[in-house]
């Protein structure tokens, strides 16, 4: 499951166990990417909080499946098979259109947003998103007023922002401890975005 040693649910004493049990899918399955953290589970709660709060949070107003559009398009750009194939799962669920989302993931692997059945400031989004990815220090204001031209305010800027900052880290946190799917359900999701401390997954 991964290249360190993880403690399984099993085996978890003490402030471990209290976290695997608030993360926790069917069959008290604990995803791999917070498992890798088991030897350090503050690290853990730290990952598990910025996750909820960036992709999982009433207060966004950007809809839940084009965040997972923005995760599996970052991951896919960093070469992360792992959160590509958590994340493509996680979007077809909410979006609920599954030749939609084909169409979503063909454009990802071509690397043309504009193949991507999105509106133009969602595509916009990517655009920015792939700079950010890939050449962040390349960035100057004109990026963002040209995210605001194409329809998004400046907070729905920062909820873009914030998804494909955390997705580099989870990708990093993914590739550097080689993080792997087997045993995984793929495409849970935090059901209760109002609760920052319900982590519940289904």
């Amino acid at each position: 499951m991964a290249w360190i040693r993880t403690v399984p649910f099993e085996e978890a004493t003490g402030k471990l166990k209290k976290l695997y049990e608030r993360v926790t899918g069917p069959g008290n399955n604990v995803d791999n990417i917070m498992m890798v953290h088991s030897l350090r589970p503050h690290s853990m709660e730290g990952h598990m909080a910025l996750y909820k709060n960036v992709l999982h949070h009433s207060c966004n107003s950007l809809p839940k499946w084009y965040l997972e559009v923005l995760g599996v398009w970052v991951s896919s750009l960093n070469d992360c098979a792992y959160c590509v194939e958590h994340h493509f799962a996680g979007l077809q669920r909410l979006l609920a259109d599954e030749a939609r989302g084909q169409e979503i993931r063909a454009a990802i692997e071509a690397r043309n947003p504009q193949l991507a059945p999105l509106d133009p400031a969602q595509r916009a989004g990517l655009v920015y998103a792939r700079k950010l990815t890939e050449a962040p220090a390349a960035l100057i204001e004109a990026d963002i007023h040209a995210l605001r031209a194409a329809g998004l305010d400046d907070g729905q800027i920062l909820e873009i922002n914030q998804v494909c900052a955390y997705f580099s880290y989870a990708n990093r946190t993914v590739l550097g401890l080689g993080c792997s799917i087997r045993g995984d359900v793929l495409g849970l999701s935090p059901n209760n975005s109002d609760n920052p401390e319900d982590w519940g997954h289904s």
